[in-house]
């Protein structure tokens, strides 16, 4: 997969509802992870019901792929049937968050592509809809949740296999691809810059991982090394954090992936423990192209474990039985919440690199 944007896993069908006992509906199919997001959802039990976007290609697409599933011209017609659940949607970025508090005024559900929001404001609104009606405003962080490794690094974790976590290193890198991207893609107020956009896979693995409930941002930085020709674009980015718990975690991401890489970025985690260490090399093994891959190292030797087909993706079956129940076992809503609030202050607060300082 030479492209992270069309990234979409597929599992094993693990169902934990009958035909038609979760019924659910996909729109605005801006960005390729939507197919991810029902994928997930559909292995699980789900009913994909309905598909809503105002490009008639995209729906013409989402309808190849989804055979059965009805178009409709508008989000309230998801709406008027009161079997719908949830909403599984990749809008604009800038939209994301609006959208989804109009979903939960709506009385359903509401799963999203990352980032989750663009501005603390778009945030702010979602809690507050959320705590008024109770309605779930999940996301979908596939570097963890649909990344085989990763979720089992975090079934080791707590079953003790590295005593308690200290610290979480974390690598994005992606590969541009610029021609594909739509206009969005590189303006800036829409995508919500690096840290906000693809950071907010690393916030969210830091906090699951060391199991923390806050941080403070030690330093946060943003550039723009390659990429002249799309001013508003960062094509790098990195941030530190101090947890409320003690832990530390930093991270990287970009979009410098080579084209001489197999996949479209080298995503790795680091994960430090007091009796031993986690890596996980998620998308490929240099100089091989399988991914999948997790080291563990401990107090009785290091083992490399392939997990590609192993574990599966609790996740998505998890979302639907909270949706159905009003639990919270695939997340929590204040660990989505606190994810995103830790990727916009990193991004607020960013300075910007690629030039020299004067006081260099």
């Amino acid at each position: 997969m030479k492209d992270g944007m069309t990234h979409a896993p597929k599992g094993k069908p693990a169902p934990v509802v009958k035909p038609g006992e979760f019924v659910f509906a996909a729109a605005h199919l801006d960005h390729g992870h939507i197919y991810g997001q029902c994928n997930g959802l559909v292995e699980a039990g789900g009913t994909l019901r309905y598909v809503f976007d105002p490009d008639a290609e995209r729906v013409k697409e989402f309808v190849r792929r989804y055979p059965g599933v009805k178009p409709v011209d508008s989000l309230d017609r998801i709406f008027d049937d009161p079997e719908v659940r949830l909403v599984a949607a990749a809008a604009v970025p800038s939209e994301r968050g609006p959208l989804g508090c109009r979903v939960m005024r709506a009385g359903r559900d509401y799963f999203t592509d990352k980032t989750p929001f663009t501005t603390s404001a778009q945030l702010a609104e979602a809690r507050a809809v959320a705590a008024e009606n109770g309605r779930k405003y999940m996301v979908y962080f596939s570097e963890r949740l649909h990344v085989e490794c990763a979720v089992f690094a975090g079934q080791l974790i707590a079953e003790g296999a590295i005593g308690t976590v200290l610290q979480t290193i974390g690598t994005g890198p992606h590969r541009l691809n610029a021609a594909s991207r739509p206009a969005w893609f590189f303006e800036k107020e829409k995508y919500g810059g690096i840290l906000c956009d693809i950071g907010s896979h690393q916030c969210e693995q830091f906090l699951f991982y060391t199991g923390a409930k806050d941080a403070r941002l030690n330093f946060s930085a943003v550039a723009n090394y390659a990429n002249p020709d799309f001013p508003e674009l960062e094509d790098f980015g990195e941030a530190s954090y101090a947890a409320d718990n003690g832990t530390s975690g930093y991270f990287r991401c970009d979009w410098l992936t080579p084209d001489g890489l197999p996949t479209w970025g080298d995503g790795r985690m680091i994960i430090l423990g007091t009796k031993g260490y986690i890596e996980l090399r998620k998308y490929l093994e240099l100089p091989q192209s399988a991914g999948e891959q997790l080291y563990l190292v401990d107090g009785h030797g290091s083992r490399q474990i392939s997990c590609e087909g192993k574990v599966g993706f609790p996740f998505f079956g998890e979302l639907i039985l909270d949706c159905l129940e009003r639990t919270e076992r695939a997340m929590t809503q204040e660990h989505a919440f606190k994810a995103a609030e830790l990727c916009l202050i990193a991004q607020e607060k960013a300075i910007r690199l690629g030039q020299r300082s004067p006081a260099c």
